[in-house]
Order: C-alpha cells, then sequence, then structure tokens
C-alpha cells in the first residue's frame, strides 16, 4: 500500500470565510500515484472545519447566515468559554456544526464524488495561519 501525507495552509483575511479546496486535493491525489484508495481531509483547528456540499456563492452565504443564527458571535459574553479571555466560542460551536473532516473514495486516480460534491475548508475565526492535513493512502 502506498500512502501521501500533505498539508495545505490557510491564513483568511476574514474572520469567516468558505474555501473551495478540491483543487489542491485533486493535485495532491495525482502526485500520490494511487488509483485505488480514500483521500481523508481534516481540518486540524478547533474553529476551522472541512466539509463536503456545493460549490454555489448562494449556498455558502445561506451557511455563514444559517450558522450566525445557531451561533452568533456578539454578544460574547453569552458563552462560558469566553470568560477565559477568548472571543471565538461562536467558532467551536460552528465547527462542531459543520464537521471535521471527510473521506472521499479514490477511483481510478480521481476523487470519486456525487454529482457537485465539492470539498470546502470552512473558517470560523480565521485571520491567522491554520493547516489542514490531506492522507491518501491505496493502490
Amino acid at each position: 500500500m502506498k500512502s501521501l501525507t500533505e498539508y495545505l495552509w490557510f491564513n483568511t483575511k476574514t474572520q469567516r470565510a468558505y474555501l473551495n479546496i478540491t483543487p489542491q486535493i485533486e493535485e495532491l491525489v495525482k502526485k500520490s500515484q494511487i488509483k485505488e484508495g480514500l483521500c481523508l481531509v481534516n481540518a486540524m483547528h478547533i474553529t476551522s472545519s472541512v466539509f463536503i456540499n456545493d460549490d454555489e456563492d448562494g449556498l455558502h452565504r445561506d451557511f455563514d447566515q444559517w450558522l450566525e443564527g445557531l451561533a452568533p458571535h456578539q454578544p460574547i459574553s453569552r458563552y462560558r468559554h469566553n470568560l477565559t479571555g477568548e472571543d471565538n466560542a461562536d467558532a467551536h460551536l460552528k465547527r462542531q456544526i459543520m464537521g471535521r473532516e471527510v473521506t472521499v473514495a479514490v477511483t481510478n486516480g480521481k476523487l470519486d464524488f456525487g454529482p457537485w460534491e465539492q470539498i470546502f475548508y470552512g473558517e470560523f475565526d480565521g485571520l491567522r495561519k491554520k493547516r489542514v492535513l490531506v492522507k491518501i493512502i491505496g493502490e
């Protein structure tokens, strides 16, 4: 069995962002030379997310509005976590909802997606450097 481990780094210019990382993941699958296997993509920070969905701007704005309704950033005093001096409790909750990781089958050397599926990095406490693990295993 072969494997490839790589890290992608992100430093968004906004507090919240949704980045399509599918092209980077596809390049890593190609680099791995694996024809049949699995690709794990994992957010390595507790206030960011990796998820699969459609690459449609209106949907991303809907995610943002929906998440802000479930876990609004303000007032930061509403969250016990922020009593520690942090101001990002909402980002932890948003990450919990959107998920930590995705696993995609690799078939014939390509990510085996359903219609419209793409891989996204979701940032909920940006303006600083964070990483995503990509682990590809197979034959």
